[in-house]
């Protein structure tokens, strides 16, 4: 069974870091695509950012450049550094994962294409 469990989140000022991270377990298979989706009150839930099993990764337009999404596989977790934030890239933040899977790049842009996902963690920025 697939476990998703996210930490890192808080409250910064605009213009600041953080660094959200995902303890994951469970995966059977080694084909996959893990991602980070935030969602603000009122506005469906988006991607920002996806890692593929083979090392590709992909980003929402409104986040390239500034977020950074990676893996750690002694740890068994991923990361999502997010700098230069916006008070737009407040929202709950979650850690997301379809396996068996791929193609990160396309299933990001739609968060039914996975199938687990962590509890969330709060980001808040403000101006």
């Amino acid at each position: 069974q697939v476990r998703l469990v996210e930490s890192g989140g808080g409250s910064v000022q605009a213009g600041g870091s953080l660094r959200l991270s995902c303890a994951y377990s469970g995966f059977t298979y080694s084909s996959y695509c893990m991602g980070w989706f935030r969602q603000a009150p009122g506005k469906e839930r988006e991607g920002v950012a996806g890692l593929d099993s083979d090392g590709s990764t992909s980003y929402a337009d409104s986040v390239k450049g500034r977020f950074i999404i990676s893996k750690d596989n002694a740890k068994n977790t991923l990361y999502l550094q997010m700098n230069s934030l916006k008070p737009e890239d407040a929202a709950m933040y979650y850690c997301a994962a379809a396996i068996p899977g791929g193609q990160c790049a396309a299933r990001i842009l739609l968060w039914r294409n996975m199938n687990s996902w962590g509890q969330g963690t709060q980001v808040t920025v403000s101006s």
